[in-house]
């Protein structure tokens, strides 16, 4: 997966008495070199251009600032998520298109966030902020499902949790698939988003949806 796409940051930011920031700055351009795991908390401190404790000031080991980038990932997501859903317009149908479609934008334009948020082992777990900022996301996702499955039968509606899992599952894997230096050797027919519509279809199809 290419994590690349971060401008490098700001090197007089902890001298303008900005450290939070510029720490956090530093691990989206050191993700866009190296990969979630590729560097340690001593690195961070090293490019960020100050000294091994500084960074102890404002988060207590690697993890904790690995989780606060994290969490400003998924707050930008679920912003996206929730301008493409919409409120449900023009319908359920394509407002839920419309979701997966920024679903694939999102980790297209933002890469070193969206490795953050989903490869770089924060735990959700173990930071209330981190799951509270994933979980608004992931409940965008869960509207839009239960919107769609609404539209359904009584006897015939599904789940609306299994829905919005399914559709994470098919955006997730399709992003990282097209971000994939794999994927892009395999030189895919078509882009993303179509295989995305298309794979919605399939899915509501299946599911006894017109």
């Amino acid at each position: 997966m290419s994590f690349r796409s971060h401008r490098p940051p700001d090197r007089d930011a902890y001298h303008h008495g900005n450290l939070r920031e510029a720490l956090i700055e530093t691990v989206l351009d050191l993700i866009g070199k190296h990969g979630p795991a590729g560097f340690s908390y001593a690195d961070v401190a090293r490019a960020a251009g100050v000294s091994p404790a500084a960074p102890y000031r404002h988060f207590r080991d690697r993890n904790a600032l690995m989780a606060e980038v994290a969490r400003r990932g998924f707050e930008r997501f679920a912003e996206d998520l929730e301008a493409a859903w919409n409120q449900g317009r023009p319908d359920p149908v394509a407002a839920m298109d419309a979701c997966g479609r920024a679903y694939l934008a999102f980790a297209r334009r933002e890469p070193a966030f969206y490795s953050a948020m989903f490869g770089a082992g924060a735990s959700a777990t173990d930071d209330p902020a981190l799951r509270a900022a994933a979980d608004r996301a992931f409940g965008v996702l869960r509207r839009a499902a239960e919107a769609v499955s609404a539209t359904y039968p009584g006897p015939e509606r599904p789940p609306a949790l299994m829905v919005a899992l399914h559709l994470w599952a098919e955006a997730h894997g399709i992003a990282s698939l097209f971000l994939s230096p794999e994927g892009l050797r395999r030189g895919i027919p078509m882009t993303a988003e179509e295989l995305l519509e298309a794979a919605l279809l399939v899915y509501l199809k299946g599911l006894g949806g017109r």
